[in-house]
Protein backbone atom coordinates (compact mmCIF):
# COMPACT_ATOMS: atom_id res chain seq x y z
CA UNK A 1 0.00 0.00 0.00
CA UNK A 2 1.09 3.33 -1.30
CA UNK A 3 1.21 6.39 1.42
CA UNK A 4 -0.89 9.55 -0.05
CA UNK A 5 1.08 12.86 0.05
CA UNK A 6 -0.89 13.90 2.95
CA UNK A 7 0.24 10.92 5.23
CA UNK A 8 3.64 11.14 3.89
CA UNK A 9 3.67 15.00 5.26
CA UNK A 10 2.33 13.48 8.83
CA UNK A 11 5.14 14.33 11.42
CA UNK A 12 5.83 11.34 13.73
CA UNK A 13 5.59 11.85 17.67
CA UNK A 14 9.65 11.57 17.72
CA UNK A 15 9.87 14.77 14.81
CA UNK A 16 7.19 16.88 16.60
CA UNK A 17 9.62 16.46 19.92
CA UNK A 18 12.83 16.81 18.46
CA UNK A 19 11.46 20.14 16.56
CA UNK A 20 9.67 21.02 20.48
CA UNK A 21 12.79 20.76 21.86
CA UNK A 22 14.88 22.86 19.21
CA UNK A 23 12.29 25.81 19.48
CA UNK A 24 12.42 25.50 23.27
CA UNK A 25 16.33 26.08 22.49
CA UNK A 26 15.66 28.72 20.11
CA UNK A 27 13.39 30.60 23.09
CA UNK A 28 15.80 30.40 25.73
CA UNK A 29 18.64 32.06 23.09
CA UNK A 30 16.14 34.65 22.53
CA UNK A 31 15.37 35.34 26.05
CA UNK A 32 19.14 34.87 27.12
CA UNK A 33 19.91 38.06 24.00
CA UNK A 34 17.09 40.03 25.85
CA UNK A 35 18.40 39.94 28.71
CA UNK A 36 22.24 40.89 27.53
CA UNK A 37 20.51 43.86 25.40
CA UNK A 38 18.70 44.83 28.62
CA UNK A 39 21.72 44.68 31.07
CA UNK A 40 23.78 46.54 28.03
CA UNK A 41 21.03 49.27 28.62
CA UNK A 42 21.42 49.44 31.82
CA UNK A 43 25.13 50.39 31.81
CA UNK A 44 24.81 52.73 29.47
CA UNK A 45 27.89 54.38 29.43
CA UNK A 46 29.74 53.41 32.37
CA UNK A 47 33.06 52.37 31.85
CA UNK A 48 33.83 48.79 30.92
CA UNK A 49 36.19 46.63 33.62
CA UNK A 50 39.38 45.17 32.55
CA UNK A 51 39.38 41.26 31.97
CA UNK A 52 42.24 40.85 34.11
CA UNK A 53 40.66 42.86 37.09
CA UNK A 54 37.19 40.62 36.02
CA UNK A 55 39.39 37.54 36.26
CA UNK A 56 40.69 38.36 39.80
CA UNK A 57 37.31 39.14 41.16
CA UNK A 58 36.04 36.29 40.15
CA UNK A 59 39.04 34.27 41.29
CA UNK A 60 40.13 32.79 38.13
Amino acid sequence: MTETPEQERTPTVQQLAAELARLRERIEDLEDARELDAAISRNGEKPLIPWDQAKADLGL
